[in-house]
């Protein structure tokens, strides 16, 4: 069966009469017609009462069975590999993508290029190299948290005069998630005084060794300002394809994925997609995602009309009846069916928006560890400094026993930002904060993809808290609420008193028994009590959102312009009750 299957077509497949069908749903309470569609859930049940087995596939899987007559083993052909380049600010991302397509593109496009679409392709002595020209691990991360597996290999670029960086190791972190095999472009190599050793012994710290050093990290050591080795780079790329042994049948209704969408003025809603498999044709009806449309037109990367585009090609696609999301498959069908399942995905779309599906939480974990579902705990771990990060790295990964293993996806210095959210939603993980906080951005992030942000300021409580969650004894003894925060627009010095800081509360509220936080550059550097709250020269008792006040802080006084004062109220919580 496939999604959205309606109540007559499972009658059908069932072989029993209509009447019987919704004299069963009636007993569940359901009143349906014969065109009402099913939940997976509901259809094996209904399926079971009959007595038969019901298996479920994705609709475009179930296409890719009704075709599968046509796709046959000597149909395969190999693909060109898809490449996304990663790495550090200002490592030569760009530059060394612009270098690779001006001298592999522009040698056969008189007057340059001009770059309309996010990817393009390269040719390496008779073959294809398809680049996302979306460098950066955000967007690569994305499209992973909505089921995508877009990219065959990332190019990982690491600046010879700078050796691996903070984005360099979240890079790495990233593309081990999501288990693509790496090829390491050193760039900069035309600078004096580079150390290329230095380079290498840094990456094997972070477990990539390279080839001439015993490893089996490829690595390629380029100059995208001089062009030096780029064409054995692009090499490179084409051999570890080969070790891949990429393959697509171009002769299959056209299946791929969706890298961007837009609304163009004069066009409509525009789709970049990828093909991955198939050919994919002017005139084909398709499903991408929730949406359905019809193939009106096709465009290069150069704005030129194409008629069809096979496996690993970048396109734009106009005739979209809607706006997919970035990561939706994408799929042409022949038949009425694309409707339907357009319908019933925009159907749970609405209501996966209005009551989200919650992510891991350490509350839940004893009862998935009781249940034999999970095996492994991924954590996102971020610290206000360097020793505290290696310490708990260390104490969090001892904590792996036969039956749960703790797995630390990510650790870095600094507040928790958009990123390490990303990458906890797309990897179900959870993040740990010691002594940092979340950016705004990020807890708005969080709170919208239901990731699971633990902070904390003593360290043995951290690993007490993912222990007793891996037993299933997680007892929340304290329970935390976030007031408000303000931000620190001047100071006063006050005789007797000490220092009094002129804030304005910026959101929530600011009350006088609250406990608070005092965070410089998101780092928590004091935690205390308000000693006094006045509006003016009144004592009062709250601050609320959009109002100036004076805030002074029990035995503290190096107050800067700029802090932020963040209040909250803690509360004992006995027992929590199943």
């Amino acid at each position: 069966m496939t999604e959205g299957i309606t109540v007559g077509e499972l009658a059908e497949k069932l072989d029993v009469k209509m009447p019987d069908m919704i004299k069963k749903l009636m007993e569940r309470g359901i009143f349906a017609s014969k065109n009402h569609s099913l939940d997976r859930e509901m259809a094996t049940q209904i399926s079971k009462e009959f007595n038969a087995e019901a298996d479920f596939v994705t609709f475009e899987e179930s296409v890719m069975l009704d075709h599968v007559e046509v796709s046959a083993p000597e149909n395969l052909q190999p693909r060109p590999p898809v490449v996304t380049i990663m790495g550090h600010v200002d490592h030569g991302k760009t530059s060394l993508l612009d270098a690779i397509r001006k001298s592999r593109v522009t040698e056969q496009e008189h007057g340059g290029i001009t770059q309309h679409i996010g990817a393009y392709q390269v040719t390496v002595k008779d073959r294809k190299v398809t680049f996302l020209d979306t460098p950066g691990h955000e967007a690569f991360t994305l499209m992973r948290a909505r089921g995508a597996r877009v990219t065959d290999i990332v190019v990982l670029v690491v600046a010879a005069d700078d050796g691996v960086m903070p984005q360099t190791i979240e890079s790495i972190n990233h593309t081990r998630a999501a288990k693509v095999p790496f090829v390491v472009a050193i760039n900069k190599i035309d600078k004096p005084g580079i150390n290329v050793e230095r380079v290498k012994r840094e990456l094997s710290e972070q477990g990539l060794l390279a080839e001439d050093w015993g490893g089996e990290t490829v690595t390629v050591e380029v100059s995208a300002k001089t062009g030096k080795n780029l064409d054995l780079l692009l090499e490179m790329i084409a051999l570890v394809a080969d070790i891949q042994n990429l393959k697509a049948d171009p002769k299959l209704p056209a299946s791929g994925v969706v890298l961007e969408a837009k609304i163009d003025k004069g066009r409509g809603n525009v789709a970049t997609v990828l093909v991955q498999n198939g050919t994919l044709k002017v005139g084909d009806n398709f499903v991408a995602g929730a949406v359905y449309g019809k193939v009106r037109a096709m465009f290069d990367e150069r704005s030129e009309a194409v008629k069809e585009a096979g496996p690993s090609s970048p396109v734009e696609v106009l005739g979209l009846q809607g706006m997919p999301l970035a990561g939706d498959s994408f799929q042409s069908v022949d038949d009425e069916k694309a409707k339907q399942v357009s319908q019933y995905r925009q159907e749970k779309l609405r209501e996966t928006q209005m009551q989200k599906t919650a992510r891991l939480t350490l509350d839940q974990l004893h009862r998935q560890l009781a249940e034999g579902e999970t095996k492994e705990v991924a954590i996102v771990l971020k610290c206000d400094v360097q020793g505290s990060q290696e310490a708990l790295s260390e104490m969090l990964s001892k904590l792996s026993t036969d039956k749960v293993k703790v797995r630390i996806l990510h650790s870095s210095v600094g507040a928790i930002t958009e990123t390490d959210v990303l990458l906890a939603a797309a990897s179900n993980a959870i993040i740990v904060g010691f002594n940092v906080r979340p950016e705004r951005k990020a807890a708005e992030l969080a709170a919208r993809e239901k990731v699971d942000i633990r902070l904390h300021t003593i360290i043995y409580n951290v690993v007490d808290e993912i222990k007793r969650a891996m037993t299933g004894m997680l007892e929340p003894i304290i329970k935390e609420t976030r007031l408000g925060s303000a931000e620190i627009r001047n100071t006063f010095r006050v005789p007797k008193v000490g220092t009094i800081a002129g804030c304005y509360v910026t959101d929530g509220k600011i009350t006088r028994n609250a406990q608070l936080r005092l965070l410089r550059d998101n780092v928590v550097i004091y935690e205390g009590k308000i000693a006094s709250l006045k509006r003016f020269k009144d004592d009062v008792g709250e601050v609320t959102r959009g109002y100036e006040c004076g805030i002074g802080i029990q035995n503290f006084n190096d107050l800067k312009v700029g802090d932020i004062i963040e209040a909250f109220i803690t509360e004992r919580i006995v027992e929590e009750t199943a």
